[in-house]
Formats: structure tokens, C-alpha cells, sequence
């Protein structure tokens, strides 16, 4: 499922606190300051109200605000993921589970959106036989974005790459199924918009606004996330076995073992980070809009496995807990106020990295959508 809601209940709280129904006089000033354009004489419910005004707050020379009150879109959703697992002798596994086709409906309502996919490749009417879960929730305005997650692997993966070491052929276990590997990940991404008056994450990703003209910004975030994995060595083991050790002869290809240091039952660890990244809007012609955004992030990291453990502890800082992780975002949207349709991509990278083995685990889908806005705003 995937769900899009804008920041509504922090501006409906600030958006009471600036209308005060216990007082007709704060009330006509309030009403004077939206018309005139003039400050509050209240600080604290001028400082609210700015705060709100300032989440919409653009240059029409750039940006186009939305005109309609309500829209309502179909989304196909293509989910994908991936984690490379290696040990410190040079061994490697990639697992990959299979894609996630979801067609299904959204309806909007100014800030709010919220809709509901299907997975067409595994409609089974209530009986998921994958175990595989997911939520996505992005939020966008002009100032602010975040992303929240959780995903939850089923069992449905397949070996995509094995290096067990030179001279031993792994090519037979290519993409051979295997239900032992388990994975779930749980975060959130929340980013500033320096050049938010001119530059519209909005325009690209949740079509309630319309780029006019080409610009850029800086971003800057911070994140968290918790990360966990799971391998049923016993399972693998005998998959090695029958795979790539069954028609061994004496003198001919060495047998293939998985080296222990890679043998963790389980490994959970957290990830702390601050990323820095450009993105930027590129109208190459009227109402078309493409975007780019690219975030690094230095990332430290805690763990808890059956090789080692370490918390998360700021004070006994070690750059052996520190690595790097990445957020590209791509879109191309067209969009003429009433009818849009385009596609966008959100890719993940988490990087992980400890004495006895590393993992790389990333992870985005592919959004392709077609919509329609409808109940034009009145303006006074």
C-alpha cells in the first residue's frame, strides 16, 4: 500500500491556533492580514501563522500553485530490491526477490492523498503466500519532505550472484529460488528545500504544482533507519551441495564452501545519518517537466549479530562505524493544471560494514500514473 498525505495536521493545528474563535477582534485582524497581506500584531499567532503560510509559499514566476480542489489518478507501482552480502575472505551473495507488479486508484484532496494498490502478480484473495509487506508514506511540500517506511521481505527470493572463490564455478546456482533469507527494513528521510520558493519538489512527485521555469536547490536531511537479516545457513548450504558440489570428481573443481565468518543466523542494525544532495528541475518544454535529485548521506551505524554487537554510542565515536549511504530521486512529468500523467523512481542504498562480513541492501520502485483535477478553487 502506499499512501501520500500532505503535511495536514501540523498546518490544521497551527491554522486553529491562528483563528481564535473567543475573540472578534484578533478574529478581523487575522481575516485583514490574509487579505492584506499584512503581519499579525500577536507574535505567537503570527509566528504560527507564517510558519504555515510558509510550507506554500512560492514564485509564480517559477512555480504554478495548484487550482483545483480534488483529483483522483491511477498508479502502477514496480517495487524492486536488492542485498549483496560479502565476508572479509572475498566471498559474496546477492539475493533478489521477485518484482512487485500494483495497479490500483488514488483520490486527493488538496493536501491530502491517499490510495490503495494491488499486487498483480500475487492476487491470491486474502492468502499472501509471500509474507511480503510494505508501506511507503511521502510527504511534500515546498520547505519540507519526508519519506517513511517499512518493508517487510517475503519468501520468494533467488540466488542472482554467488562468489565463492577463484576456480569454483557457481554459474549452476544462478538464480536458483531460495526461501531462507528473511529481511525487513524501517525508517524515515526528512529533508530541507533551501530554494523552495522557486524550486517544487511537489511539481515533480505529487503533481500539485506546476514547474514554469527551470531551477535547482541544495538539500540537507537526516535520517534513520533500522535494518534486519536473516539466513538459514543449513538451507544454503545444502543448495551449494546440490548446486554446485553434486558431479565433483577427484582432482577437478575444488568443493564449495561457504566460508563461517559469514554464518550469522541474524544481524540487526540501526543507521543514524545526515545527507547533503542537489536536485534540480529541468522544463525542456511547456507543461513537461523532468527532475534529477541525488543525497549522500554519512551514516553511523550500531549492530547487534551473533559475530558481534555494538550500540549506538555517540561518546566512544569510531570511524569503523561510519559509511556511506544514498537517495536518487528521477521524474518526468507532464502536467497542464488539469490533466497529468508521467513516472518517477525513488532508489535507496544502505551500507553496512563490519570485520567480518558487509552488506549493501537498496531498494525503490517505479511509479507510472495518469490523473485528472477537478473542482476548480474559487479565488477572492
Amino acid at each position: 500500500m502506499r499512501v501520500l498525505l500532505a503535511l495536514v495536521a501540523i498546518a490544521l493545528a497551527c491554522h486553529a491556533s491562528a483563528n481564535p474563535t473567543d475573540s472578534t477582534q484578533v478574529g478581523r485582524k487575522e481575516r485583514r492580514a490574509r487579505t492584506s497581506g499584512h503581519e499579525l500584531r500577536n507574535p505567537l499567532l503570527n509566528a504560527a501563522y507564517q510558519f504555515v503560510k510558509e510550507f506554500s509559499r512560492v514564485d509564480t514566476q517559477y512555480v504554478e500553485p495548484q487550482h483545483y480542489n480534488f483529483t483522483v489518478m491511477l498508479q502502477n507501482t514496480n517495487t524492486y530490491e536488492i542485498y549483496h552480502l560479502a565476508n572479509k575472505t572475498g566471498q559474496e551473495i546477492v539475493f533478489v526477490p521477485k518484482p512487485s507488479v500494483k495497479l490500483g486508484p488514488y483520490v486527493g484532496w488538496r493536501w491530502v492523498f491517499l490510495g490503495y494498490t494491488f499486487d498483480l502478480k500475487h492476487i491470491n484473495f486474502g492468502n499472501n503466500h509471500t509474507n511480503k509487506k510494505e508501506f511507503d508514506l511521502s510527504l511534500y511540500s515546498s520547505l519540507l519532505g519526508i519519506d517513511l517506511f517499512w518493508r517487510q521481505t517475503g519468501n520468494d527470493y533467488h540466488v542472482q550472484r554467488m562468489n565463492l572463490g577463484e576456480h569454483i564455478n557457481c554459474a549452476p546456482i544462478h538464480k536458483t529460488p531460495f526461501d531462507g533469507f528473511k529481511s525487513s527494513i524501517k525508517g524515515f528521510n526528512l529533508y530541507y528545500i533551501f530554494n523552495h520558493r522557486r524550486f517544487s519538489y511537489p511539481a515533480a512527485y505529487s503533481q500539485s504544482t506546476v514547474q514554469r521555469r527551470s531551477a535547482g536547490s541544495m538539500l540537507l536531511g537526516i535520517g534513520y533507519t533500522e535494518h534486519e537479516l536473516e539466513v538459514n545457513w543449513d538451507k544454503l548450504t545444502n543448495l551449494v551441495d546440490e548446486k554446485l558440489n553434486k558431479n565433483l570428481t577427484d582432482g577437478g573443481t575444488p568443493e564449495a564452501k561457504i566460508d563461517s565468518s559469514l554464518m550469522f543466523s541474524k544481524v540487526k542494525y540501526s543507521d543514524v545519518n545526515v545527507t547533503c544532495g542537489y536536485a534540480y528541475n529541468w522544463v525542456f518544454a511547456k507543461n513537461w517537466l523532468f527532475n534529477a535529485s541525488l543525497s549522500v548521506g554519512v551514516a553511523y551505524n550500531s549492530s547487534k549479530s551473533d559475530n558481534e554487537s555494538e550500540l549506538l554510542d555517540i561518546t566512544n565515536f569510531s570511524f569503523k562505524n561510519v559509511n556511506l549511504d544514498g537517495i536518487g530521486r528521477f521524474g518526468v512529468v507532464w502536467n497542464n493544471t488539469h490533466w497529468y500523467a508521467g513516472a518517477s523512481t525513488i532508489i535507496h542504498s544502505y551500507n553496512y560494514k563490519k570485520k567480518q562480513f558487509s552488506t549493501n541492501n537498496s531498494f525503490g520502485s517505479l511509479n507510472i500514473y495518469v490523473g485528472v483535477n477537478f473542482g476548480r478553487k474559487r479565488h477572492h
